[in-house]
This record gives structure tokens, sequence and C-alpha cells, in this order.
């Protein structure tokens, strides 16, 4: 049983017949076919003949985190903190929510920083830069701990509270930053400190050729748990995580490991919705304005080319929702002791919101990202004492619908 990466090297996304050596890792995207307007990132490539037959069941191989999966990722030298094995819950009449926020910092961006410090380490770098003011922050610095490097995160002020909890447990160096200069500081201290930039540096959302690899394992596991999906519905800000579902199903289709691809749906907050806007114009990119949203986990002012190839490739569909329809998919999942942060409730209101003339074919899987924990609101709530008398009590349950 093969337990080691069969990564070969890095693929463009551009232009499948450019490719480059697996090391160094490219953080600019595609040098060849990007351009002052247009970024295409890399994808990693892989001796697929190699895999074995039993690569769903892992005969052999570690039965949790991203190490059942190690043949089909790039090298995994960071070590590991049970990443991945997030549960498959159905919520009624074929739904079933993908619970991302039991990862190990919460959030599915665990996968994604297991395989970005894996690459750091790799190289040889003494620590990891990251601009985010998120998901992505909290995660790198819990993984750069692990391995023992030192992370430097560029953000907000205005970070969500249980994120900066999570960036000053794991030590990491948060340097509060207007959202514009950003990526030039990161590039700085990538220069001159030798750190590992694990985010993106370029115009349309490039990102790391090493993370979305990680989120193909979202695919592999609803494979593994439940089969064949017929859609897929994905909170989608730059379309990360939406590619890497989408490519893990299509590597384990091209291995004859299952006998469709899903199709996806990408769930963007209607403030924005780059892709959506990308696609209806036939570009691969494309720049928007972004109205004021709760979803700041997704609001992206552009989107990369990968999520173009996602829907494309599946023939799926780019939707937008509203914050409206988000709350409501957050109540109906909380109805169901499943507390999202509001992005992450994106993906069940695409469902939600869909034309009723819209055919999804069953069973649909929509995946949630992160713990409401993470939103800006929380510890808001103020509890007010209760007169403990019984008449007072039973007053307050009547007035909740409780009766006896």
């Amino acid at each position: 049983m093969t337990t080691i990466s069969l990564a070969t090297g890095q693929r463009s996304l551009a232009d499948p017949d450019i490719s480059y050596p697996l090391w160094p890792p490219l953080t600019h995207g595609c040098p060849r076919t990007s351009s002052d307007t247009m970024s295409y990132p890399l994808e990693i490539d892989y001796d697929y003949t190699r895999v074995t037959s039993d690569f769903i069941t892992g005969q052999g191989r570690p039965r949790s985190g991203l190490d059942r999966w190690a043949p089909l990722l790039p090298p995994l030298a960071a070590p590991g903190l049970g990443e991945g094995g997030t549960p498959l819950i159905e919520i009624g009449d074929g739904v079933y929510v993908k619970d991302e926020s039991r990862n190990p910092t919460w959030s599915h961006k665990d996968r994604l920083n297991r395989c970005t410090v894996s690459a750091a380490v790799a190289v040889g770098a003494p620590g990891v830069v990251v601009a985010s003011s998120g998901n992505h922050g909290a995660s790198a610095a819990a993984y750069a701990a692990r391995a023992g490097l030192r992370c430097v995160v560029l953000g907000s002020s205005e970070v969500p509270p249980a994120v900066a909890s999570f960036l000053s447990a794991y030590g990491a160096v948060v340097l509060p930053v207007e959202t514009a200069h950003r990526w030039p500081l990161t590039e700085r201290i990538a220069e001159e400190f030798g750190f590992h930039p694990v985010s993106n540096l370029t115009q349309f959302h490039t990102g790391h050729a090493f993370g979305p690899e990680g989120y193909k394992t979202v695919a592999y596991e609803i494979a593994a748990d439940l089969g064949e999906p017929g859609a897929v519905f994905v909170p989608t800000g730059y379309g990360e995580l939406l590619f890497g579902i989408w490519k893990g199903f299509a590597e384990l289709h091209r291995l004859g490991l299952v006998s469709r691809v899903p199709r996806l749906f990408s769930c963007e907050p209607a403030a924005g919705g780059p892709l959506a806007a990308a696609l209806r114009q036939g570009l691969p990119a494309t720049r928007v304005e972004v109205a004021d949203t709760e979803a700041y986990g997704i609001a992206c002012p552009v989107n990369s080319y990968r999520g173009v190839r996602a829907i494309t490739g599946s023939e799926g569909r780019a939707l937008t929702v509203d914050d409206e329809a988000m709350h409501r998919a957050r109540a109906e999942l909380a109805g169901q002791g499943l507390w999202v942060e509001l992005s992450s409730a994106a993906g069940l209101a695409g469902l939600r919101t869909l034309p009723d003339d819209e055919a999804v074919e069953g069973p649909v899987v929509c995946v949630t990202t992160s713990s409401g924990f993470k939103d800006t609101h929380v510890g808001d709530h103020h509890l007010t004492p209760v007169d403990p008398s019984w008449d007072q009590v039973r007053a307050r349950l009547r007035a909740a619908g409780i009766r006896g």
C-alpha cells in the first residue's frame, strides 16, 4: 500500500501542457500564462497510475486525518492535528451537511494549512506569513505552532473574538493593517525574513498551489461515507474549497472509483458575487463592488479562475444568496443542533433558494465551513437574571411555548 505522496509537479490551470517541478512551490500563480491583467493558478499533478483500487477504503493507511489520503496530496512534511474526518449529517429529505466546524481550529482551512505549512517545512522556511482576518490566519497559526515555526498574520483590527483568541493562544505575531498594505507587506516579510507565504499574492487570487489540494479530501470523505451525491453546495469566496471538492471528485471519476462528478453549486453573497459575474460575462475572472454583508468570510471583490473551472467542469451553477437567506439557513441548521458562522450557511441557503424548476438529483450535500463562534458579534448576547420563584419560572417557560 502506497502511503507516500505521488505528486509529480505543478501544472498551469490555464494551459495543462505547461508544467513546473514540484519544488519550489510557486506562490504567484503560473508565470507563463499570467499577466498584469489576469492571474492563473497552478495545481498539483500526480502519478495516477500508481493509485491503488482501494484508495477510498484505504486498507493499511491511517483512518483519520489527511494522512489517510497521502498518495493524492502534496508531501505532508508538517505534523497534523487530526484535521479532516468531519461528520456527514443528514438533516432530512436526502440533504446532508458536511460539518467542517469539527476541524481542529473549527474551520475547513485546517485542510489547506496542513498542506501549505508542509510546503514551508519542506523548503526549510523559519516561519509562515499570511494575510487574513479570519479562519485562514487562525488555522495557519495553529499549524505553524505544531510544526515549530513562527507565524505572522496581517489582518484587521476588527477580527472576530474567537479568531483573536486563537491567534493569541498560538503565539502568532498579529499586525493589523489596512487591506491595501497586506499583500505588499506579505511579500516584503517573505523576502527579508525567509518566511513562506501561505496566502494569496496576486490580483485574481492564485493562492498557494498546495492549499486547495487539501480540500480534495472533502470529496474523498463524502465518497467514502455517502457514495455519489448528485450535487454539492459550497459557500464560496475565492473558490479554493469549491475547486478542491470538484478536483477530488474528478480524480475519483478518472480512477474509476465513482461513476460521476456531482454538480457543484457555488454560493456567494449577493452583496458581491464575482464568480457568478465572471461566468455570466464569459470571463476567467472579474472584479465587483462588494456591498455591506454580514458574511464577511466570503465577501470577496474578485474571483479566482479555480471557481470557473469547478463550475464549468461539473456542469454546475453559480448562485448568490442574500443575508436574509443565510440567516434562515443558519437558523435551520441550529434547529438541527448545528451552529455555524453565517458565511457557512451559504451552501444550505443556496439549496433552499434554488428555483423550483432547477432539478437537483439526490442525495445533496451542503458544506458548512466554520463554527458560529467565528462570527463577529459573538459575545454580544448578555443574560438577565431571572426571579427563581416557581411562578416566574413557569411563566417564562409557558411564554416560550412549553406546556406541562
